[in-house]
């Protein structure tokens, strides 16, 4: 969850009375989600779910989805799909210096690569100070 990394990111945050938050991610492998926030095994339950959903790519021996894609890995087009299916960007309302989050919302950053790398966001905020 990078909820916290988001917020202590944004400092101007605070002078916003109402508006937008609209949050990117700049990878294609990985993917934002709004999910509870209270149980770790939220995000454990999410990657099992779109592993069965999005299997990765043949393996020799083993098998897997016959994905033209591999150039990094058997995980490489599995990673873009989930990333495909569950978006790149969110759009979260603010209201008096702050997101606009139900008491179990968070914001998930869902590494879909077995080894990602550093991942990227870019946050703007848009609205009335």
């Amino acid at each position: 969850m990078v909820t916290r990394e988001v917020v202590d990111a944004l400092p101007e945050l605070s002078k916003f009375k109402v508006g937008l938050a609209h949050v990117h991610l700049m990878h294609t492998s990985a993917s934002l989600t709004l999910n509870e926030n209270a149980s770790p095994d939220v995000p454990l339950d999410l990657a099992d779910a779109l592993d069965g959903l999005v299997p990765d790519g043949r393996v020799p021996g083993v098998g897997g989805a016959p994905y033209r894609h591999i150039d990094e890995g058997p995980d490489d087009m599995s990673a873009h799909v989930k990333g495909s299916l569950m978006g790149f960007s969110l759009t979260i309302p603010i209201a008096d210096g702050r997101l606009c989050l139900g008491q179990w919302q968070g914001i998930y950053l869902n590494e879909h690569r077995n080894y990602g790398g550093p991942r990227s966001l870019t946050v703007t905020l848009t609205g009335a100070t």
